[in-house]
């Protein structure tokens, strides 16, 4: 077993090579050769598919139960604000700025080093699976939810994203509806009253005014946000459908499904869902995870940004170094102490989780 302060040098080295190959959602391939490189420089077998890397701890056990660690390795692009170069691993004052830095190159490296850690240990009451996935930030056909199939049944997760290390135990879902409301196509200067441009008027109002019933402890209400619109191409004709986007951040009192069915129901358009997947996740307080975690002096909270949880159909927690805040930022960074100290935190959080 590698020391841990070992370990911590080890990762913050693999992040800073992390910052310095582009790895935009689907162009992972060099960042994966670089976790590949990780788990063979301490010889760990692992499998890859297409860019995702993963790898179970040595002594695995189809009769215990499974704990997945999981973070992504892919990111954003640069915002046109940024001053430092953004695939330039720079530490300044105790902090390491580079794109990806933050979200979630901290996590990442940081659960590697805690695999690592427990890897060899004989003991384990669970079984560890490690994946670095690709195509989170763009959730991609090609990213975790890829590579379930491959992976015995979970008990649980930890998914790591920047939280300071406190413990989201519930995280909103994502439903995307393109909403098309029909009208009858005329000549501007003729009476028409099946205009569906103000047809979609009393639709956007119903999107804003809406308040569906259950609320959530950690989360709050269901969140509807009519975000574009889309119609016409002539200023003398009456289009014959108005499109809108609608942006919902569901809770964890419904499933994507059931908002959708409530949609239909009221909408009188024609609804259609981006994708179903990207359902909300929670935890109850209550979970052993939770608990060590509480033991050790972390808060819980309800999270309204979307990560790789939304795949997972086991019990998971939102949990890693870095801020949220910082997260697609202009030169991103990570203080160095957090990811040393994040090492820390998860390796007591699951040895704690471990004994009980």
């Amino acid at each position: 077993m590698k020391k841990v302060e070992t370990l911590k040098q080890e990762a913050i080295a693999l992040l800073k090579s992390l910052i310095e190959t582009p790895s935009f959602s689907s162009e992972e391939d060099q960042t994966a050769l670089l976790i590949e490189n990780w788990f063979t420089q301490n010889s760990i077998p692992f499998e890859r598919e297409n860019n995702n890397i993963w790898a179970f701890n040595k002594y695995f056990d189809k009769t215990k139960p499974t704990v997945l660690l999981n973070s992504h390795h892919d990111t954003v692009k640069p915002n046109q604000g940024y001053s430092n170069n953004p695939f330039e691993a720079i530490v300044k004052d105790g902090k390491l700025f580079g794109l990806g830095s933050n979200d979630a190159g901290g996590c990442l490296v940081s659960l590697l080093a805690t695999f690592t850690y427990f890897y060899s240990d004989e003991n384990l009451p669970y079984n560890i699976v490690m994946v670095a996935s690709a195509e989170e930030e763009s959730s991609g056909k090609k990213g975790l939810n890829s590579v379930l199939k491959h992976l015995p049944p979970l008990d649980c997760a930890i998914v790591g994203e920047p939280t300071l290390m406190q413990l989201a135990i519930a995280e909103k879902g994502l439903l995307v509806l393109d909403v098309t409301v029909k009208g009858t196509p005329s000549h501007a200067a003729h009476q028409n009253d099946d205009n569906a441009l103000y047809k979609a008027i009393p639709v956007m109002e119903w999107f804003k005014n809406y308040t569906f019933d259950k609320i959530s402890e950690q989360l709050g209400p269901v969140k509807m946000t009519v975000t574009q619109i889309n119609a016409g191409k002539q200023h003398n004709v009456v289009p014959s459908e108005c499109d809108l986007v609608v942006d919902i951040r569901v809770n964890d009192c419904y499933s994507n499904h059931e908002i959708l069915q409530i949609v239909k129901e009221y909408v009188p358009a024609i609804v259609t869902p981006r994708s179903m997947h990207l359902n909300a996740s929670s935890i109850p307080t209550t979970h052993g995870l939770v608990q060590a975690g509480i033991s050790l002096g972390r808060t819980t909270y309800g999270s309204p940004t979307l990560s790789d949880q939304s795949v997972l159909s086991c019990k998971s927690l939102k949990l890693g170094p870095g801020d949220t805040l910082r997260s697609h930022s202009a030169n991103e960074f990570i203080y160095l102490k957090e990811i040393e100290e994040g090492i820390d935190l998860y390796i007591k959080i699951l040895t704690d989780f471990f004994k009980h």
